[in-house]
């Protein structure tokens, strides 16, 4: 496996133990396919195995640990007053193929790291802590990504349930492998969380190149992807003149070109995080001497404002007929595929972060994300905020994704004094947490 020589860590006047934090995820990162570093795939061997790791961590820091219906694997620490709810840090422990050392993994360990601090400062909260493990937050071999967090919000629909995964198994058996019991999925599965707070990498360059210490989450970018299909003629490539072909290569690559173009527009607006990807480029018959008879596009398309994303759908759907007559092909489909609102991050717990970042005297920066999270979900059943760490060189989804270990100190000293401007001493004066209506059955 590759190995990187960390820079000096960090750690004057933090709240929180940086050097353990930094060994855990170090630790966790280890457990991995041999031949794949770093590779956890959910519902697998290995990562049942990382998960037993991590009971055995939240139960060393005195968390009572247990798995959900959806499969989500909780550590709790009750509060003072239980009945005033629960505030709940998390992220995922499973990756992608060749993945790397900190997505998901940061933020788990981060919320294991601040129960130690809590507990070694004498603090006790008034509200319950809990410190998650989604499961499956990445895209799964069931064809579905965050499974967990979309179960624990009532997103998890029975169609979902019934996907087919490697060798014919069902999408519920698997999470009844994880623990969980699917036959009770389908509702809202908590009504007692009354903020969400998650640590990610950035998987970006913005942090590191503005160098900012720490990213508060404005949204999360909703997510829209097209399907786009020229038709023209197979035609003998060295016998078909110019000027009669119908060729839809032609039309495709006018396409993608646009695509590109109105996607730099629209982000220069500056309304907002907006960007669009060609992604998959299909052409047939694919042969050297034969006009391509057939083009399909896969269009990604992530906006943090919806009106940037319905502007950006009207021009792909008015531009792609126009391509096709004016290429002699025909239009075969333009269609959406898949289509996710954005996210909005709540605003009282954004200034919470920046309030807390500041009395620790690292600066911030207010940033979309353009990747999807579990707290995508979570916020439509509580409050929610993200923090940032910065990527270097914006690295991700590979083995040399990297953090530095004074950028994953700093995230979660954000995070730790958040928790307590929220609850603590001041949570008079600084809490912005709603109060729920009467206690829920857990």
């Amino acid at each position: 496996m590759e190995q990187r020589v960390p820079s000096p860590p960090f750690t004057d006047n933090l709240p929180i133990d940086a050097d353990r934090l930094w060994q855990k995820v170090m630790d966790l990162a280890e457990i991995t396919e041999p031949s794949r570093p770093y590779t956890r795939r959910s519902f697998t061997p290995m990562f049942e195995k990382g998960r037993r790791w991590i009971k055995a961590c939240f139960e060393e820091a005195g968390l009572t640990v247990g798995v959900d219906a959806a499969g989500n694997m909780i550590g709790h620490l009750s509060g003072m007053d239980p009945a005033s709810g629960t505030i709940m840090i998390g992220s995922h422990s499973d990756t992608v193929p060749n993945g790397g050392r900190f997505d998901g993994t940061a933020g788990v360990m981060t919320g294991l790291e601040i129960v130690h601090s809590l507990r070694e400062r004498g603090i006790r909260l008034r509200h319950n802590l809990e410190i998650i493990d989604f499961l499956a937050e990445e895209p799964s071999d069931f064809g579905l990504s965050c499974v967990g967090s979309r179960a624990m919000t009532g997103k998890l629909t029975p169609a979902m349930l019934g996907y087919p995964g490697p060798g014919g198994e069902r999408l519920a058996a698997a999470i009844a492998r994880m623990g969980g019991t699917p036959e009770g999925l389908g509702d809202i599965l908590r009504r007692d969380i009354v903020a969400f707070f998650e640590l990610h990498i950035e998987q970006g360059a913005v942090l590191e190149r503005s160098e900012i210490d720490v990213g508060v989450v404005s949204g999360i970018a909703g997510v829209t992807r097209m399907e786009v299909v020229f038709e023209g003629s197979a035609d003998h490539a060295g016998t078909t003149p110019m000027h009669l072909r119908r060729d839809a290569s032609i039309a495709g690559a006018q396409m993608m070109v646009f695509v590109n173009s109105l996607a730099q527009r629209i982000a220069n607006q500056g309304r907002g995080h907006f960007v669009a990807t060609s992604g998959v480029v299909e052409v047939s018959p694919n042969a050297a001497n034969v006009v391509p008879r057939t083009m399909r596009i896969i269009i990604d398309a992530r906006a943090e404002e919806r009106p940037a994303m319905d502007r950006f759908i009207v021009a792909v759907k008015r531009e792609a007929t126009v391509i096709a007559e004016n290429c002699a092909v025909r239009l075969e489909c333009c269609n959406i595929l898949s289509d996710s609102n954005p996210v909005a991050c709540d605003p009282g717990l954004r200034a919470v972060l920046r309030h807390a970042a500041r009395d620790l005297g690292l600066s911030t920066l207010d940033m979309a994300s353009g990747a999807g999270h579990d707290a995508a979900f979570m916020a439509s059943i509580a409050p929610a905020a993200m923090v940032f760490i910065p990527s270097v060189d914006g690295k991700s989804h590979r083995p040399d994704e990297w953090s530095e270990p004074s950028a994953l100190a700093a995230g979660a000293a954000t995070l730790f004094e958040a928790i307590l401007l929220c609850d603590g001493p001041d949570a008079a004066r600084h809490s912005v947490l709603p109060t729920l209506a009467k206690p829920v059955e857990q």
